[in-house]
């Protein structure tokens, strides 16, 4: 299942995760710091 979350904070980031282990194709949409943050 393809999955986009959009907004990688904590809340996003704790449903992208939980969806990805279960088995999803999770894309997420950041900026700013959290974008920063993803691409290390």
């Amino acid at each position: 299942m393809k999955i986009m979350i959009f907004g990688a904070g904590g809340v996003g980031g704790y449903f992208g995760a939980r969806l990805a282990a279960g088995g999803g194709d999770v894309t997420f949409i950041a900026r700013g710091p959290h974008l920063d943050a993803l691409r290390k």
